[in-house]
């Protein structure tokens, strides 16, 4: 064998050698790539229609049953105060003594001028029958007849008018015992023993008020006041008419006050510096909790909204422009950004007016992998984790 084709022998090997190399690496480079991922999961819950309880959270205060001031209807000297400040009195039960001396005589000689009165009644009468009679066979003359008759009625004018003063200086000798107009608790006496009142006078004496039931009276918006009449007429909300909606009542300091309460009707008139009516409720208030003047926040059932349409507040994000964005897994099992409207919310989720329909499915966590377009597996949310897949290097 000559050289040149032993150098070509050479070559031919050396390039087989390097062939044979090459497809070995190829096919360990093949052995050792990591397996495809799967598609990352996504915990989600479904959109499902459901009837919901819509309420009104508003704030108010609390004010009486019933409040009397009690002034004096007559004018003296306070000779005793009957009553403990802040204790509980009833309808009629005596306040005040008001020095009755001048009242009681300002009566006996009331009565001293009907009996008076009476006493010139009865001759006149005789006299007035008596000349009734003459007159039959023209024994006195008409004139006559008709002065004993005048005189009788003046004389019967006159008992009246006493029995009237009688009357007027009774009402005025009971009025110097003030009485409580209503039963309730009282509060401090602005007067004491030995003051001068006069009738009827601006300054009250004591303030009575009724604390069982009581009045919650607070304020809602014109707008949501429309908004919930067109509601109703329209069939959306179910049950709140006037006479079935129910209160519940929140504390100054959160709590919430054990016993629901009824609405009782919606002022007619707007307030205009500040848009809004007023609302008032009533509340049993067997153990007196309830004070009058409280700072509370009633939460008042509008009504019943069928096919409502909630999605957790940890699924609803907002866009740059501020719109409600939920992140959605669509039938071909890729992540979809949708914008929705909201209305408000209710505990833990938004109540949505469009934007979502039963069936569609939200992700609630599992956002980092979720990116518009990313192939996903949802799962239900609260769901067991899946096991972590296997790494190359395990």
């Amino acid at each position: 064998m000559n050289i040149p084709n032993l150098s070509k022998l050479i070559v031919i090997a050396g390039l087989l050698l390097a062939g044979f190399s090459l497809s070995g690496c190829s096919e360990q480079s093949h052995a050792d790539a990591p397996p495809q991922a799967p598609p990352p999961e996504v915990a989600v819950v479904v959109v499902e229609p459901q009837s919901v309880a819509i309420t009104t959270e508003l704030s108010g205060r609390t004010a009486p049953w019933l409040i009397a001031e009690v002034r004096p209807q007559v004018g003296g000297i306070i000779q005793k105060r009957l009553f403990e400040e802040g204790g509980v009195v009833k309808t009629g039960q005596t306040l005040y003594q008001i020095d009755p001396a001048r009242y009681r005589a300002n009566y006996d000689s009331a009565q001293a001028a009907l009996n008076r009165a009476e006493a010139q009644l009865t001759p006149a009468r005789l006299k007035a029958e008596r000349y009734r009679e003459l007159s039959k066979v023209n024994a006195v003359s008409q004139q006559d007849l008709d002065d004993a008759e005048a005189a009788f009625k003046l004389a019967d004018a006159e008992v009246a008018a006493a029995k009237a003063a009688l009357q007027t200086a009774r009402i005025n000798l009971d009025y110097t015992a003030v009485k409580a107009p209503i039963s309730g608790h009282i509060g401090r006496s602005f007067v004491t023993t030995g003051a001068l009142v006069k009738a009827e006078q601006d300054q009250s004496l004591a303030t009575i008020q009724q604390l069982d039931p009581v009045f919650v009276d607070v304020t809602q918006s014109s707008a949501e006041l429309l908004r919930l009449k067109r509601e109703v007429a329209s069939g959306a909300l179910k049950g709140a008419a006037a006479g079935q909606a129910k209160v519940r009542l929140q504390l100054e300091d959160g709590t919430d006050y054990g016993q629901s309460g009824n609405f009782k009707f919606s002022d007619v008139t707007v307030n205009p510096s500040t848009g809004s009516v007023t609302l008032r409720t009533v509340f049993p208030n067997p153990e007196e909790i309830l004070l009058p003047g409280m700072y509370v926040r009633a939460i008042l059932e509008e009504g019943t909204l069928e096919q409502a349409i909630l999605v957790p507040q940890r699924g609803v994000s907002r866009d740059p422009a501020g719109n409600a964005l939920v992140m959605l897994v669509n039938a071909e099992e890729k992540v979809e950004p949708r914008v929705i409207q909201v209305l408000r919310t209710i505990d833990d989720s938004w109540l949505v007016s469009d934007g979502l329909k039963p069936g569609d499915r939200v992700i609630l966590e599992g956002f980092q992998r979720a990116r518009p377009g990313t192939l996903v597996k949802a799962v239900p949310f609260g769901a067991p984790a899946a096991d972590p897949q296997p790494t190359a290097a395990q």
